[in-house]
């Protein structure tokens, strides 16, 4: 079974990238599982068109012994296997604990020995690496991480605090970073910036996933872009990042930046920022 976690900031584009890239191996004839890990409860939605009741919604309703494994987990597209964790009810607990339920119930369940998925991702919020948000990380539920990033600063702060953590439960060898996921919807889009992050931190760019409108047009119809638009560039993209990944053995413990280093990158962006600036106003 091959395991991943997709980490990064809220709204750097994780479920877009989780939901194409468990189209693609679907659409290779693997079998695939997909868990979101957010408690806004949303990355299956594209895979299936609507939301779905969360593991906590059921967890709460009717207890972890009357749970069934239909009532948690729904097929998608492509006959992917989708599951939300779900988040705690407003001002009760933290957002960590659905993705520690989620886990046990499932392994509780059977999930995985009965449904015998070829390929899991865990899509996880990633501002902060912390309590249930890093489950699979201490659980050693998932073989490596890849991080999605854009040329943002905060975006690029954000996946610097990632490895960090993913450097704790590498250095135990639980986990490793497998590498970084350039999505290109940032004011400034500057692969070199993102090489130079990657670099840095002893890891490689797994693909870069440019701006692109045929995928606002399939999230706005709740579909992938590989359902939306099979046939596009875009969709290639994502068949192709699919496989690096899925293929990749190339896993490191990372080397994460210094407060000056990454300063040093925060300057190379302002640069071209203000460079953009400048023609824009010419």
């Amino acid at each position: 079974m091959r395991k991943f976690c997709v980490y990064g900031k809220g709204g750097i584009g994780k479920s877009t990238v989780v939901s194409n890239i468990a189209a693609a191996l679907a659409e290779d004839g693997k079998t695939v599982m997909v868990m979101g890990c957010d408690p806004k409860s949303d990355m299956t939605r594209n895979l299936i068109g609507k939301r779905i009741p969360t593991v906590l919604d059921v967890f709460r309703a009717k207890g972890p012994d009357e749970m069934k494994l239909e009532e948690v987990i729904f097929k998608g597209f492509n006959g992917i296997y989708c599951v939300e964790a779900g988040g705690p009810e407003p001002g009760v607990g933290g957002a960590g604990r659905g993705v520690v339920t989620a886990a046990d119930m499932l392994d509780r369940l059977g999930a995985f020995n009965n449904l015998e998925p070829d390929v899991v991702i865990y899509d996880v919020l990633g501002d902060v690496v912390c309590g249930g948000f890093a489950m699979p990380l201490r659980k050693g539920l998932a073989d490596d991480v890849y991080i999605v990033t854009t040329c943002d600063p905060m975006a690029i702060y954000a996946a610097n605090n990632i490895s960090k953590g993913i450097k704790r439960f590498a250095d135990r060898g639980e986990v490793s970073l497998g590498g970084l996921i350039h999505n290109g919807r940032s004011v400034v889009d500057e692969p070199s910036i993102i090489e130079s992050f990657a670099t840095r931190l002893g890891a490689k760019v797994m693909g870069r996933l440019p701006m692109s409108e045929l995928i606002s047009r399939a999230e706005i119809r709740h579909k992938t872009v590989l359902e939306y638009a099979p046939n596009s560039e875009i969709a290639d993209m994502f068949r192709g990042l699919a496989l690096s990944i899925y293929l990749n053995e190339d896993r490191i413990v990372p080397k994460p930046l210094s407060d000056d280093e990454l300063d040093e990158i925060n300057e190379e962006i302002d640069v071209l920022m203000r460079n953009k600036e400048t023609k824009e106003a010419v």
